[in-house]
């Protein structure tokens, strides 16, 4: 008997979290939807879903434990950034060393330009950036923690300069830390191109303990 992956997505009704339920499942992965709200994951997927209602911060090691990869799609408000790094560390102290820990990050840690600057530098230039800047550096934070393990077999996925819903490319540029651009010059991810990148990365993986970063072509 083959055993399916198991598989807790964290921020299931998110932009990004929907576009991977539906990836996940159709790609034959078990995948359980933990959410705040357990109604709208319904509403989302069907009344065949399998939920964990709760928050993402009250998950116990017993819990977790019932999962071979998570992947956190974790969104939340600039005013609670800081929880970004908060739920990575709350965890990676539950996890085991045979569990994977897939993450998306945000495009604000990957480096651009010949003086290879973090693209957050250049985001804090956009007009408006002040309401919302602290979202990409909590971001950043969480990837400078998961750069500090060891024992935990954690991969980030960061999308490009803007991330946007959509479906996904049908060729997929796949870059390490350095901000992509397509052939027209752009530098954007949709939801369903992150998605792709994510169900690759459980089913045959290719990172451990680094970042890659994905965007439409």
């Amino acid at each position: 008997m083959i055993l399916m992956t198991k598989v807790l997505l964290i921020g299931a009704t998110g932009m990004a979290g929907q576009e991977i339920y539906q990836a996940a499942t159709k790609a034959g992965l078990a995948v359980t939807a933990q959410v705040r709200h357990a109604d709208k994951a319904r509403e989302l997927f069907g009344t065949g879903v399998t939920v964990l209602e709760q928050d993402a911060l009250t998950l116990s090691k017993d819990e977790l434990a019932n999962f071979d990869v998570v992947v956190n799609a974790f969104s939340t408000s600039p005013a609670e950034a800081d929880n970004h790094q908060k739920l990575a560390e709350h965890l990676v102290h539950r996890l085991g060393g045979d569990q994977r820990l897939l993450v998306i990050l945000g495009a604000g840690s990957l480096l651009d330009g010949a003086d290879d600057h973090l693209v957050v530098d250049d985001i804090k230039k956009t007009p408006g950036a002040d309401a919302w800047i602290a979202i990409p550096e909590g971001q950043k934070k969480e990837l400078d923690y998961l750069r500090t393990l060891s024992g935990i077999d954690w991969v980030g996925i960061s999308p490009s300069y803007t991330f946007k819903p959509g479906p996904a490319s049908d060729q997929m540029l796949v870059g390490n830390d350095h901000l992509l651009r397509n052939d027209a010059g752009e530098s954007y991810t949709t939801a369903g191109t992150m998605a792709k990148a994510m169900v690759a990365e459980i089913l045959h993986p290719a990172h451990h303990r680094e970042c890659f970063t994905v965007a439409n072509s």
